[in-house]
């Protein structure tokens, strides 16, 4: 069936192939995993993580999964490394058309148990290095003058309070809110800018601590859907904000957490 305003088919305005789409933090967890999904879509995925060991084996990975990817060095906490991150990305690729935030901290300590190292090394990366990471990329886009889009993994942090993770709740809160700052600055580029703010995602990574049974009922106790997310979830909603289908959403923080912030 054709679109009758845009006259495009529903399938066209999801897909993304030939975009280029860069995931930060893609060596481990939802990260490792994006890559492989976004790369099933006919995206030209762009890995980053901060050593050659890792990236070695994103990219064996997804041979594995009968992908090609183009994994590069960077380190988010570094701006000089993001920097030099895009400039080559842009030289190799032409462009940049989708980034995905991922990149990202999160710890459990109570809040009378937080040093200064605890806290600067949390905003250093999800806030700090996730604004500086927009900032180079968004120049690129601009300078293309084809738009893109920017997608920020945030979590269910940044909307209710989650115990002994006073600093992580607050470094995401802080990207919601940049989320919305950027999304209303960008928008004459034709830059779209969103957050998504996963509950517990249920991967290989997470599963010993969520299959802990008092850390599973008490989890899915505050998820009204009664399940954790898997990261299909989140992809699923990436490749949405990322294609046409999503082009006049901008500015949101999309919640993915079974109903446990509506309470």
């Amino acid at each position: 069936m054709t679109d009758l305003v845009s006259g495009s088919s529903a399938a066209a305005r999801f897909d993304l192939r030939g975009r280029v789409a860069v995931v930060t933090g893609a060596s481990k967890g939802i990260g490792r995993e994006l890559v492989i999904l976004l790369a099933e879509t006919g995206a030209v995925v762009v890995p980053t993580a901060r050593t050659d060991t890792d990236l070695a084996a994103i990219a064996a990975e997804a041979r594995e999964s009968g992908y090609t990817v183009h994994p590069r060095l960077l380190d988010v906490s570094d701006v000089g490394s993001i920097n030099a991150a895009v400039e080559a990305i842009t030289a190799q690729h032409g462009r940049i058309d989708v980034l995905v935030n991922n990149a990202g901290l999160g710890f459990a300590r109570a809040a009378f148990d937080v040093s200064e190292d605890d806290w600067d090394e949390m905003m250093g990366v999800n806030l700090r290095g996730m604004f500086f990471m927009s900032q180079a990329v968004a120049r690129t886009m601009v300078a293309a003058g084809k738009g893109g889009r920017i997608i920020n993994i945030s979590s269910q942090g940044g909307l209710v309070a989650l115990p002994d993770a006073a600093v992580y709740c607050t470094s995401k809160g802080g990207v919601n809110m940049m989320t919305k700052t950027l999304a209303v600055e960008w928008a004459k580029h034709d830059i779209t800018v969103n957050a998504l703010a996963p509950t517990f995602i249920y991967t290989p990574g997470t599963a010993p601590i969520l299959d802990e049974p008092a850390m599973k009922e008490s989890v899915l106790a505050k998820i009204p859907l009664g399940k954790f997310a898997l990261t299909n979830d989140v992809a699923g909603a990436i490749v949405y904000l990322a294609s046409e289908a999503g082009r006049m959403v901008t500015g949101t923080v999309l919640v993915i957490d079974g109903g446990w912030t509506a309470q």
